[in-house]
């Protein structure tokens, strides 16, 4: 499709100076080794790396983190050189936000590549700098003809499968880096508080899977160091550093970021946690959450407080990222007959239909944490999703996707499309009236990908009551296969600028294409 030049690796000799840079500063410690430490040369370090999230057609968001107390300065500029560079004072960086911090970038030009550098400097002394950190990015485009390109997955350093130094730590980010998206949508699960991550694991075959490991990941997360710690674990692979240097994000949380199918005002019996209360624990981690990522909503951009926000990436795309933890009603066998908190609760689902209604993009996709109508348990008796195995009429949190559908459909509201992970497989349903228990809705596609890294699982049932038809699904036969036996999956959207088409890729990690579909845009239903 006709479009703004791509940047191809091998050209972005800034970026490579700077993860380079980086990298060589935060070597990955051998398995069982603690993180390293930082090296006290009296001039600030930013060897954790930069990120940049939430970029529209003319702002972002800049993250970084230093090793001690130090001024955050951003320059900005349109050449690599940095001729004409334009400055951004930032905050003071101290232990407050475990020495994070992020700088607000406004009135960027359209459609145009972005090279920034950040450097630290020490608070009593503005000229006693650490070496500058590189990035880039691209802004959304102004004009239709432009078209996006984004990826999509998440699941990371789950079930005990964390940085592995004999395959090269996480290398699908250097192979999604490659592809060089406009952004990436991480679906949740960014870590797994509640999963240790031991020194060596015995595969079935009898190989051995050994891991970097950090104190922070020896037990699950209670503190809000520890979840900080969780944080920095994936922070420590070079794939992952390199790849947020030159790919903006746009950044969702679900269960493991506090601890496996949580949900507001829930007591725990489990024996690993001294503290009980998960709103505690939620409140923790939700610290950590927006001090280690650059979102909008979290640090006063866009105002409020919140996860869930509409990024807005041009005329073509909408990106509406829901929050389905924070607001949802207690998990339970889901066979209420009336459910106003459902699992996005009151106040989002009104903001969503809001924001749906006023969209202009010709696609509005919803980031949604958890899949709508795949069967996700919890224990015996209670689910965990929306889904809860019963074919028929709405029930339990089904009424509150029933009266978003219902309002889709009505409002005349063109070019829905859901995207997910969690389930840690890959498929993709398309829902349809004439299939389903309810029909009050335009059809719709839903697709799922994942996990980055973490342990695959044999695919979920599906729920008749909003009428999936699986036209594609890849999962494994037995539960948790770790990566290295099996390939890594992520999703691609390509909207094309000039048809407006949207394309989805469902990928693996090597290049595998596994599944495509083009959907046409300013229809109600697909």
């Amino acid at each position: 499709m006709p479009s703004r030049p791509r940047f191809p690796s091998p050209d972005r000799r800034t970026v490579l100076r700077g993860s380079l840079a980086a990298s060589a500063a935060l070597a990955l410690p051998v398995a069982g080794a603690a993180a390293p430490a930082f090296a006290r040369s009296g001039r600030p370090d930013a060897a954790w790396g930069v990120q940049v999230g939430d970029v529209t057609s003319s702002s972002a968001l800049v993250w970084v983190r230093s090793d001690r107390p130090a001024r955050m300065v951003v320059e900005t500029s349109a050449t690599e050189s940095f001729r004409r560079a334009r400055t951004w004072h930032g905050p003071l960086l101290g232990p407050g936000t475990d020495f994070t911090g992020t700088t607000p970038l406004y009135g960027l030009p359209p459609g145009e590549q972005v090279h920034y550098r950040v450097t630290l400097a020490a608070p009593d002394d503005p000229r006693r700098t650490g070496e500058p950190v590189y990035g880039t990015f691209r802004t959304a485009a102004a004009r239709r003809r432009d078209g996006v390109r984004f990826l999509w997955s998440g699941d990371i350093a789950g079930q005990g499968w964390g940085i592995n130094p004999d395959i090269g730590g996480y290398r699908v980010y250097d192979e999604m880096r490659r592809l060089d998206p406009d952004f990436f949508l991480c679906s949740g699960d960014n870590i797994y508080a509640d999963g240790v991550i031991e020194p060596r694991v015995t595969l079935p075959d009898g190989r051995v899977w050994r891991n970097v490991t950090t104190e922070e990941k020896a037990k699950v997360a209670e503190t809000l160091a520890e979840y900080r710690g969780n944080f920095r674990y994936n922070l420590l692979d070079d794939n992952l550093r390199r790849f947020n240097a030159q790919v903006p994000s746009v950044i969702q949380w679900d269960d493991h970021e506090v601890r496996n199918n949580w949900y507001p005002g829930q007591i725990l019996d489990d024996v690993r946690y001294t503290e009980k209360n998960v709103d505690v624990l939620a409140a923790r981690s939700m610290r950590a959450f927006r001090e280690y990522f650059p979102v909008s909503t979290l640090h006063g951009v866009t105002g409020g407080d919140r996860v869930h926000r509409v990024v807005r990436h041009g005329p073509l795309l909408d990106l509406f990222v829901l929050d389905m933890r924070t607001f949802r009603n207690a998990n339970s066998p889901g066979r209420q007959p009336d459910d106003t908190t459902g699992i996005l609760g009151a106040e989002q689902l009104a903001w969503l239909k809001r924001e749906l209604s006023r969209s202009r993009a010709v696609w509005k996709v919803i980031a949604a944490d958890m899949p709508l109508g795949l069967v996700v348990a919890d224990g015996a008796t209670d689910f965990e999703a929306v889904a809860q195995g019963d074919p028929g009429a709405p029930l339990g949190r089904e009424l509150q996707i029933a009266e978003l559908l219902r309002f889709i459909k009505h409002r005349r509201i063109t070019g829905t499309v859901w995207l997910t992970a969690d389930v840690h497989y890959t498929s993709a349903q398309h829902y349809a009236p004439e299939r389903a228990a309810f029909k009050d809705f335009a059809p719709f596609w839903e697709f799922v990908t994942g996990p980055l890294a973490a342990g695959q699982f044999p695919s979920n049932a599906l729920d008749g009551t909003f009428g999936p038809d699986q036209v594609f699904v890849q999962a494994p036969d037995r539960a948790n296969v770790s990566p290295m036996e099996t390939p890594a999956l992520f999703g691609e959207v390509d909207i094309d600028g000039d048809s407006g088409e949207l394309t989805v890729h469902l990928r693996e990690q090597g290049g595998s294409v596994l599944f495509s579909t083009t959907l046409q845009p300013g229809r109600v239903g697909q």
